[in-house]
């Protein structure tokens, strides 16, 4: 008995050292293949050399290799497409933002008006519109972008002096207003209208037609009136106190570039606005009245403009004192215009028209200044029952009509001249 325990311990103490040697091994291999290490010692004193994966410089054994000796930098690898030469040719090099870049806390605070009154400084976003304005003479101050392309494609004359910073575009994400961001974004100086440079194309087909906003507040509307404006022809827009900052984003995105192609004047006051006018200019006024055009056209003007006088008397706080007063009864706070359809010839001496706030309509200011010019009250007839149309529709069918009387004027003057 002793002998068979005697060899059967002898039998098993080899085992239960192989069990525990290949156990122990396979744990070590395991963590050496995580740590990819240069060389690999086993137990058993065997040593398993691991070549350096692809691209990277062997090194030399821990064996001998000194501890106190610095290890020597590896060289940047750098793709392609963002190699440095390329940028130093033309003088231009860029920055790559990291997270905690004190150089991005501005995008959160760049789209509100106060930012850009005070700073004088607007948001510009996407490859066209950043291009319009540099060929209008904006100046650029810093690009972020998330690709390198986006920034070659600019003009490099424009980008002398200017911060380029790449960005991930996780970043441009969250700073844009677009479900599908275009990976750049420019902040410019405010561009001012005396020093921009306009198409040849847009200053070759300018019309004696100016566009007035008066209180108009909705982004998206005056984007589109701007838009309109440029289409027909505008020789610039005015914008007055109480309008939507012509600079918003929402406008810039609505207005599709509008806004370096023809001169915008931005927060006027009703008193230093006449001197943006040209000479002998006659002001329109697009009243928001149109429900009522049957009143005109019933050859009692009296009665459409004593509607449209209930709510400028609403506007200005006059109910009180006028809620006695009859239809038809005179106000002599209130200017007298004559009411003309939108399609009457209009346009016989420089023309500005005046578009109203479609919750308001038109001011009293505006009232008064084409009642100083000899301007009159343009009205568009529409269905009985309609209270009144979108302002940006109504600026376009006025705006359109104006060019069109230009143009039949133009064709008729040149048929008398050939005649005679």
């Amino acid at each position: 008995m002793a002998a068979r325990g005697k060899g059967l311990g002898w039998a098993t103490r080899p085992l239960l050292r192989v069990v525990q040697t290949w156990d122990l091994d396979g744990r070590r291999w395991v963590r050496a293949l995580r740590r990819n290490p240069v060389r690999v010692v086993f137990p058993s004193r065997q040593v398993v050399e691991r070549k350096p994966g692809p691209g990277k410089q062997p090194q030399r054994a821990a064996a001998e290799a000194s501890p106190y000796e610095p290890r020597p930098k590896q060289p940047l690898q750098v793709s392609p497409s963002q190699t440095p030469c390329t940028w130093e040719e033309s003088g231009l090099r860029y920055d790559k933002a990291f997270p905690g870049d004190r150089r991005l806390s501005v995008m959160t605070i760049v789209k509100s008006r106060p930012f850009r009154e005070k700073q004088g400084k607007i948001l510009l976003e996407g490859r066209r519109l950043i291009a319009d304005a540099l060929k209008a003479g904006a100046v650029p101050k810093v690009f972020f972008f998330s690709r390198l392309e986006y920034i070659k494609e600019l003009p490099i004359d424009k980008l002398k002096g200017v911060s380029l910073i790449k960005v991930k575009f996780e970043d441009i994400k969250d700073w844009s207003d677009l479900v599908t961001p275009q990976g750049i974004m420019g902040i410019f100086a405010k561009p001012d209208h005396v020093k921009m440079t306009y198409p040849e194309t847009q200053l070759s087909h300018l019309l004696p037609l100016l566009l007035i906003c008066d209180n108009l507040r909705d982004p998206g509307n005056l984007g589109t009136i701007l838009r309109s404006a440029a289409g027909a022809g505008c020789s610039k827009v005015l914008l007055t106190k109480g309008c939507v900052d012509a600079w918003e984003p929402k406008v810039l995105r609505a207005a599709m570039g509008a806004h370096f192609q023809v001169p915008i004047i931005n927060n006027l006051d009703w008193e230093t606005l006449p001197n943006y006018l040209p000479t002998d200019t006659r002001v329109y006024v697009a009243d928001n009245c149109g429900l009522y055009a049957q009143a005109q056209t019933s050859s009692k003007a009296s009665d459409h403009g004593w509607v449209c006088e209930q709510r400028l008397s609403k506007l200005h706080n006059y109910e009180e004192e006028d809620d006695d007063l009859e239809p038809g009864a005179s106000k002599a706070w209130l200017p007298e215009l004559e009411v003309q359809s939108y399609d009457l010839d209009w346009t016989e001496a420089p023309a500005a028209v005046v578009i109203g706030g479609e919750t308001h309509g038109v001011s009293l200011e505006s009232l008064q200044l084409a009642e100083s010019t000899g301007g009159k009250r343009l009205l568009i007839p529409v269905v009985p029952g309609v209270d009144s149309l979108n302002s940006a529709m109504a600026a376009s069918i006025l705006l359109f009509e104006g060019k069109r009387q230009l143009r039949v004027r133009a064709e008729h003057s040149s048929r008398d001249r050939s005649y005679h």
